[in-house]
C-alpha cells in the first residue's frame, strides 16, 4: 500500500490555516490513494466534524470549501454560516487566498450521497476526477478566480480542521530546555553500563511503518553525538521501505573513543498487505538474536533455521533489550485498522518473549503549529497531547511509554532543543533496557537458545 502523504507544501498550508488562524489539518481522505469513488469518501469523512476539501488541477490552481459541521449523509441541505470555498494559483505570489462565503439563507453543502457538494461545486462527480461547476447555487464564485474554468483534477483531498487551542497553562510533562540538561543527559548516556557483566550495549530494535522515521532517528541521535548533522542510514518517503536489510548501528562519541552503549537495530518498514514490509517471523528472529546484521528481508520468506547466516548460537547481548515502535505524529490517524493489527501482533509477541516496548512519536513539530513556532511548546499543546493518549490506547501501552521527539530532517545545523528530546528519547530505552536485564543473574553468561 503507498504511503498517504498530503500533497499541500507547508507553504501551501500556512497559506489556507491563514484563513482559520491557529489550526492543523489532518489528512483523511486522499482520492488517488483511496480512489474517486462517493462511498470511499463517506466511508473516511463522515462524523469527522469540521473538514476542509482541497483539490488541485493542472492549471496550478489549489481550491475547494470548508464546512464545520459533520458530513452524515442526512440528504439534507445544511446551511453551515462559518463554511466558505476558497482557492489560490501556485503560480501567483499573493499569499491571501481568494475567500468566497455563502450567500445569505443559502445552505452551505448538500449532505447526500455524492461526494463533496457545495452546490456550486461538486467534487469527484460521477465517481470520477472531475468537478461540477455551477456558480450561484449556494455559493457565488468566478469560474477563472476559482478553479480557471479547468474542471479536471490532479488530486482530491479532504482534511479534518482541528483547532489548536491556545497553550496550556501548565505543561503536562515537565523537561530542561538548557545546555546544561542536555550536557548532563550526555554524560548520563555515556556513562551508562548494562548490569549483566556479559553485556556492553543496549540493543534497541525500531519498528514502524513506511516513513515513521526510524531511520531518521538513528542519523539523529547519531549527529548529536557527533557534534553536526549526519546521515548514516539511508531515508525518505518512498511507498515501500527504503530498508531493506537488517542493520545494527553503533554510535561513536562514548568515554575513551568506544562507542555510545546502545546499538539502534532498524527494520524493514511494516506496510499494509499481505507479503509486503516487516513480518512477524522475521521480527520474532530479530528479537530473539537470531538475524545477522546485513540480512536482506523477503517479506515472502522470512529467514528460516537452516538458511545460511541465520545465528543458531545466540546469547544475552545478541538480543533484543528493548522494542521501539515509530509513529508518526502527524499521521497517526490515517493509519487503518490492519496496520492498528499488525501493531498489536508485535507486541503479543515482544510480551511473550519478555521484551519492554517504547512507542517513539516522530515529527511532532509537523502536528502542530504551535509546536512548529516553538519547540519548547511541545509540552504545553494541548493537541500532542491528545495524540499520545490516542497512540497509548490504540497501541495498549502506557502514557509514560510514549515518548515525542523530532528528527533532523532539512536542518544543517544541531538545535540543542531536538537534541535534549532526542537524548531523553535514548536515555528512557537504556532504562527500559535496564529493567529487562533485571530479569537475568549478573553472572549471565550461558548462551540462550
Amino acid at each position: 500500500m503507498s504511503v498517504v502523504t498530503s500533497r499541500l507544501t507547508r507553504g501551501q498550508e500556512r497559506r489556507i490555516c491563514s484563513i482559520f488562524g491557529h489550526a492543523r489539518l489532518s489528512l483523511i481522505y486522499k482520492a488517488s490513494i483511496h480512489g474517486y469513488n462517493n462511498a470511499n469518501f463517506h466511508n473516511k469523512c463522515n462524523q469527522q466534524g469540521p473538514t476542509l476539501t482541497v483539490a488541485y488541477n493542472n492549471s496550478g490552481f489549489i481550491f475547494g470549501a470548508y464546512i464545520s459541521k459533520d458530513y452524515a449523509q442526512t440528504g439534507q441541505n445544511i446551511v453551515d454560516e462559518k463554511a466558505f470555498l476558497f482557492s489560490f494559483d501556485e503560480k501567483e505570489q499573493n499569499p491571501e487566498p481568494y475567500r468566497v462565503a455563502s450567500q445569505n439563507g443559502q445552505p452551505a453543502f448538500t449532505d447526500g450521497d455524492t461526494g463533496p457538494n457545495f452546490g456550486s461545486l461538486i467534487f469527484l462527480h460521477n465517481n470520477a476526477d472531475t468537478i461540477h461547476s455551477n456558480p450561484g447555487n449556494f455559493f457565488n464564485f468566478d469560474p477563472i478566480k476559482m478553479h480557471g474554468n479547468n474542471l479536471q483534477l490532479l488530486e482530491c483531498e479532504v482534511y479534518r480542521v482541528e483547532e489548536c487551542s491556545a497553550l496550556l497553562a501548565k505543561p503536562w510533562r515537565t523537561i530542561q530546555w538548557n545546555p546544561e540538561e542536555r550536557k548532563g543527559l550526555m554524560e548520563t548516556i555515556i556513562k551508562w553500563k548494562p548490569v549483566i557483566s556479559s553485556v556492553n550495549q543496549a540493543r534497541v530494535l525500531l519498528v514502524g511503518q513506511v516513513g515513521a522515521g526510524k531511520s531518521s532517528f538513528f542519523n539523529s541521535v547519531c549527529s548529536v553525538f557527533k557534534g553536526y548533522v549526519s546521515t548514516q542510514a539511508n531515508t525518505g518517503t518512498a511507498g515501500t521501505s527504503l530498508t531493506t536489510q537488517y542493520r545494527t548501528y553503533s554510535i561513536s562519541g562514548g568515554c575513551n573513543g568506544n562507542p555510545v552503549p546502545v546499538v539502534l537495530c532498524d527494520t524493514m518498514g511494516m506496510e499494509d498487505g499481505l507479503n509486503a514490509g516487516l513480518n512477524i517471523d522475521d521480527f520474532t528472529g530479530i528479537v530473539k538474536g537470531n538475524v545477522p546484521d546485513r540480512y536482506q528481508f523477503n517479506p515472502a520468506m522470512p529467514l528460516q533455521e537452516e538458511a545460511p547466516g541465520f545465528r543458531k548460537s545466540v546469547t544475552l547481548k545478541d538480543k533484543i533489550h528493548c522494542v521501539t515502535f515509530v509513529i508518526d505524529t502527524s499521521k497517526f490517524k490515517l493509519l487503518p485498522d490492519s496496520m492498528i493489527e499488525k501493531f498489536s501482533a508485535l507486541r503479543k509477541k515482544a510480551n511473550q518473549l519478555g521484551v519492554p516496548q517504547l512507542v517513539l512519536m516522530t515529527k511532532v513539530d509537523e502536528a502542530c503549529p504551535l509546536v512548529t513556532e516553538d519547540l519548547k511548546n511541545l509540552y504545553y499543546s494541548s493537541n500532542i497531547e491528545r495524540t499520545m493518549r490516542e497512540v497509548a490506547t490504540q497501541l495498549g501501552v502506557s502514557m509514560t511509554a510514549v515518548i515525542p521527539v523530532k528528527n533532523y530532517s532539512q536542518e544543517l545545523d544541531l538545535d540543542p532543543h531536538t537534541d535534549i528530546l532526542l537524548l531523553n528519547a535514548v536515555l528512557k530505552m537504556l532504562r527500559v533496557a535496564e529493567g529487562y536485564f533485571d530479569n537475568f543473574p549478573q553472572d549471565e553468561e550461558e548462551k540462550i537458545s
